[in-house]
């Protein structure tokens, strides 16, 4: 299986190095942990990473020191007892004054203690650049998104030729689950949600003892990791006959989920690819979609850019993301479809492969 090489984190924080002047700062304090995998290879819990504009030092307490010097090349490990003691330590000897963070990985109260503890070192909070760091995916991310993505349409197909009228959701949930770690996904990338019937209508429902039946929706929104990298899907299967109102509502979702991809490349607007879809579910449907139409997918399931009406991103040529229009009822069903997607300079790219005409389990 392919890895992210040496060289790609390497090519990332050389990246970084260059933009660290236009941000106002001499170095950048990273907290996220997705962030600091990103940029080093790291693949621990816990840890900080510092980057100046030509040092990098990866900060760890003693529990990660061994596994982060096996992962680790090109950049020092240096083990800390006291967090903050690390960071004022390696601040001192990288020389940095002006240290950029990320406002939405850090808390009030480490702020606090941080600004009291680096008393000649100025704090600058970082806003788009820090949310759009891991946006555009290189070639090696990608790889293994779409494997992720295959291990989990196996499971969701595996599901499909299973799946009985009598199964509760949580049984349902569990069956998928074990195809895809008997298919070789190191985890899930978030929590199933197999939601059938009325359940169907809240959008993150949890699997509960609920047996599905006859004439349900099921919807099955399922994601697995591959080295750290989430693929996000959703079918909504009928089991067995649904009436005409439920037939018609997976059509125009379908329609939706059809127009907003073709729709994507680079330069789009993520707000018109929102507005495109709700506009193609017409007012007879759109006040029944009640999220945005998509979302970034990398090493966490949800991260920039973001297809909503307030969004302000514009899609460039390597991002990933979902389009995902969905209808909620609630008290009846609901359905959603999802698909994963990289963008290029014309158009874009599946990720995903599961066939989203409607699948009917008998």
């Amino acid at each position: 299986m392919q890895q992210t090489s040496q060289n790609a984190f390497s090519r990332r924080r050389s990246s970084l190095q260059r933009k660290i002047p236009r941000w106002g700062a001499d170095g950048i304090l990273f907290t996220d942990i997705c962030n600091i995998r990103y940029l080093s290879g790291f693949t621990g819990s816990e840890g900080l990473l510092i980057t100046g504009r030509d040092e990098t030092r990866l900060l760890v307490d003693g529990r990660y020191t061994a596994q982060a010097r096996t992962e680790v090349c090109g950049i020092p490990v240096c083990e800390f007892a006291d967090k903050l003691e690390g960071i004022e330590q390696a601040a001192a000897k990288m020389g940095l004054q002006k240290i950029g963070f990320d406002p939405l990985h850090m808390n009030v109260s480490d702020y606090d203690r941080l600004i009291r503890r680096l008393k000649n070192v100025k704090l600058i909070p970082l806003g788009e650049e820090a949310r759009m760091l891991r946006a555009r995916k290189d070639a090696a991310e990608i790889f293994l998104m779409k494997k992720a993505a295959e291990i989990a349409a196996k499971a969701v197909r595996g599901l499909a030729c299973a799946l009985r009228p009598g199964w509760t959701e949580r049984e349902a949930a569990l069956y998928l689950e074990t195809l895809a770690r008997q298919g070789g996904a190191d985890q899930v990338a978030f929590e199933t949600i197999v939601a059938s019937g009325e359940n169907g209508a809240f959008p993150h429902a949890r699997p509960t003892n609920r047996k599905i039946r006859r004439g349900d929706f099921v919807v099955v929104d399922f994601g697995v990791r591959c080295q750290g990298y989430c693929s996000d899907e959703t079918c909504t299967f009928a089991i067995g006959e649904l009436t005409r109102g439920q037939k018609n509502a997976y059509r125009a979702v379908k329609r939706a989920h059809d127009e907003a991809i073709a729709a994507i490349g680079a330069g789009a607007a993520a707000a018109q690819i929102d507005a495109l879809a709700r506009r193609t579910l017409g007012k007879k449907y759109s006040r029944y979609f009640v999220h945005g139409t998509g979302h970034g997918v990398g090493l966490e399931v949800h991260e920039a850019p973001r297809l909503a009406p307030t969004s302000g991103d514009v899609l460039q040529s390597g991002m990933a993301l979902t389009v995902e229009p969905g209808l909620y009822y609630p008290g009846l069903w609901g359905l959603r479809i999802e698909d994963t997607v990289v963008v290029k300079k014309n158009g874009c790219e599946m990720i995903t492969s599961m066939s989203k005409d409607l699948i009917t389990i008998e």
